[in-house]
């Protein structure tokens, strides 16, 4: 069986131990309140099967997740709801593998990072873009993406918003196993069947320990990061970095 939360995610059945999260919103699966919290609820959900002993989360489409939607297509919601829902993914106990197909583009990138592992490709795309934006990181990268690549590379990233491919990524440890594109899936699955066959409540304790505190500091970074996020917005360098992107130009900004 399949439980569908359309038209943001849906869970697969359990297989082996193993359940796979799909996002749905391709084929940038930009992502929103409403898809965070979907995701937060299908792992809430998965923490009280027994038979699950990991999740693999992949996505439909060419991306990952391209970040927030710019276009001014998007359905408005509150950033503050958005970080609160994107908390409650470090609050659950069972690990997770991201399948990162295609782009993991600012939020994108945190989305990936709130993973335990990340199986990617060489095409695969990764970006804290936000400075080129104009903008603060958010996400709670503050705290994820030093504990997996440290201080000074996190630094760069953020501050350059440079763009790696997946051989990059993995050089400097963001992800974890490099793959075919077409094989990125199917590797996930092979790691989370992996995880699985050991005890399940050694690996939650010890995930619990190699994990803890987290959310609370992910909550506590996304206060910070919010206001800050609130307060560039309103800046004529916002305006300009997302006008720049979208018209696919380098931005010329004023400090202002």
């Amino acid at each position: 069986m399949t439980t569908v939360t359309e038209p943001f995610v849906s869970i697969a059945g359990i297989t082996a131990h193993v359940a796979t999260i799909r996002l749905n919103r391709p084929p940038n699966n930009f992502f929103s309140f409403d898809m965070i919290s979907a995701l937060a609820d299908a792992l809430e959900e998965l923490d009280t099967k027994d038979d699950c002993r990991c999740v693999v989360l992949a996505a439909d489409g060419k991306n990952f997740c391209a970040g927030a939607d710019f276009s001014g297509n998007a359905s408005p919601y509150s950033t503050a709801d958005l970080y609160n829902a994107a908390t409650r993914l470090f609050r659950t106990n069972k690990p997770f593998v991201a399948a990162v197909n295609g782009a993991a583009i600012g939020g994108g990138l945190g989305l990936a990072l709130s993973a335990d592992f990340r199986i990617a490709s060489p095409e695969s795309k990764f970006s804290a873009n936000f400075a080129q934006l104009g903008f603060h990181h958010g996400f709670g990268l503050s705290v994820t993406l030093p504990r997996l690549v440290g201080e000074q590379k996190a630094a760069e990233l953020l501050f350059t918003g440079r763009r790696l491919n997946g051989t990059e990524a993995h050089t400097i440890g963001l992800v974890d196993q490099l793959v075919a594109t077409s094989e990125i899936e199917s590797a996930a699955c092979a790691l989370a069947s992996e995880i699985a066959s050991s005890a399940p409540l050694a690996v939650e304790s010890i995930r619990a320990t190699l994990r803890n505190g987290i959310a609370d500091q992910v909550a506590q970074a996304t206060q910070r990061e919010m206001a800050e996020q609130l307060r560039l917005r309103a800046t004529a360098d916002f305006a300009e970095g997302t006008t720049a992107v979208a018209q696919r130009r380098p931005a010329e900004f004023q400090r202002k």
